[in-house]
């Protein structure tokens, strides 16, 4: 949640949303095996330290055994534990990413009827996961079975060279004997936790890089100081680029004064909604200055200013549940002011004659016409009281009618509001003081 506008629209949801359910679930299993493992590791050094103080001979000669054997284990088995961590990470990445595309793209699947493949796709993807969680199951038991024989071996060689060298006379040895038996006993375990652990932590660490790489960003530090906007916005000299010497913005300069109707046009890629999410406090300008009230909007007051600011997108995202949840989404719930915002956005008498506020939604608004919900949309931005209203193309993807009704709408509930919008369409701007054609990230018409 700390987390840049500019960083997140980078990332994959799909891949966070596996950090957040599962890869953070792994790393507690890793730090768990890497405190089990140090607990286990005490414990050998304390047996060893014994063994070690009765006959150092001996002890030496099993320090070899098990070392090679402990060596053996690591170039083989655990070079196979950790490619099986490997590919566990990416096809359960796959997972996601199939789950995602499958239920965003459902009504496409059931007309183009390709649903075979997209299971094609995914047994593909759950065979190869329960294939590298069996090989890791598999290969943790390996160490503790080989190692237990060894151990095994060692005692029995150790008894009958002693029964041999001293011609089965050995009840004088009986007690280092049993000393040394039973040190193997708890030895061995110990030793098959540690590798045990050891396999885990190859197994898992992925989750670790997964995890860092995720939380390695630079976190927004916002002030909570107040900034005013009784007359202007002012905008100077402003640059800004997503790539190094690759302008988006570039030496724009412009005044909008409160309450103005404003809009900017031009094409794809002109930087129409980059320039308006800097002027709204979502991506910190390379270059230049905006001032509100000949106030410095800086990360002092980036807060307050973009508690100014109700923002209705092109793609309106509807949450599951209801028409008022929807609208006071992240705020606290009132009933009155979301029955008041519903009926700005002029949607209120057709909820009435379903649950009212109650009404469901779906996943998406799937249960909504394209214009309801972004009636939806103008009332949870209307629900913060902004002093600014943005139309992100928010009613391109409307018809005609539709939008110019909408568009007749949201110019009356911003009346005493500073409206700022980006459209391509002229015909939905006839009631704008100023339109700005941008192109090249400059303001080249007014």
């Amino acid at each position: 949640m700390g987390m840049p506008y500019r960083y997140f629209v980078t990332k994959n949801s799909s891949n966070l949303t596996k950090s957040i359910i599962n890869e953070a679930a792994n790393l507690t299993q890793l730090i768990s095996a890497v405190l089990f493992m140090m607990s286990e590791i005490f414990v050998v050094i304390f047996i060893y330290s014994m063994m070690l103080y009765v006959n150092y001979k001996i002890t030496f000669l099993l320090t070899v055994i098990l070392v090679l054997n402990a060596l053996l284990m690591v170039k083989t088995v655990s070079v196979r534990v950790k490619q099986a961590g490997v590919i566990r990470e990416r096809v359960q990445r796959r997972f996601y990413e199939i789950i995602n595309k499958s239920f965003g793209n459902f009504k496409l699947i059931k007309l183009q009827s390709h649903d075979k493949d997209i299971l094609e796709d995914f047994g593909d993807a759950s065979f190869n996961f329960a294939k590298a969680n069996i090989r890791s199951a598999v290969l943790t038991h390996t160490p503790r079975l080989f190692l237990e024989a060894v151990g095994f071996s060692i005692i029995v060689f150790i008894i009958t060279y002693l029964v041999w060298k001293y011609d089965g006379n050995v009840s004088n040895l009986l007690a280092l004997i049993s000393m040394f038996v039973l040190a193997l006993y708890r030895l061995m375990p110990s030793v098959n936790r540690i590798m045990n652990s050891y396999n885990q932590i190859l197994f898992l660490h992925k989750s670790l890089d997964i995890v860092h790489a995720d939380l390695s960003y630079e976190q927004e530090k916002l002030g909570d100081q107040k900034i005013s906007f009784a007359d202007k916005i002012e905008i100077k000299n402003l640059k800004f680029e997503y790539q190094e010497d690759t302008p988006v913005i570039n030496g724009v300069d412009l005044v909008i004064k409160k309450g103005s109707k404003i809009a900017f046009v031009g094409e794809s890629g002109s930087g129409k909604s980059t320039l308006v999410d800097i002027i709204i406090g979502l991506y910190k300008p390379k270059e230049g200055n905006i001032l509100s009230d000949d106030s410095l909007i800086n990360e002092d007051n980036i807060k307050a200013w973009r508690s100014k600011v109700g923002y209705i997108p092109q793609s309106v995202y509807l949450f599951d549940g209801t028409v008022g949840e929807n609208v006071a989404f992240g705020l606290p719930y009132s009933k009155d002011k979301v029955d008041a915002v519903l009926k700005q956005a002029k949607i209120y008498e057709f909820l009435e004659t379903k649950e009212g506020r109650d009404t469901l939604v779906g996943e998406g608004g799937v249960m909504l016409s394209g214009g309801q919900k972004q009636r939806i949309a103008i009332a949870r931005a209307l629900y913060i009281d902004p002093e600014i209203l943005v139309l992100d193309e928010a009613t391109s993807a409307l018809d005609d009618a539709t939008e110019k009704q909408i568009m007749s709408e949201i110019y009356e509930v911003s009346e005493d509001k500073t409206l700022i919008i980006i459209a391509h369409r002229l015909s939905t701007l006839d009631r704008c003081e100023k339109i700005y054609r941008l192109e090249d990230g400059k303001i080249i018409d007014e």
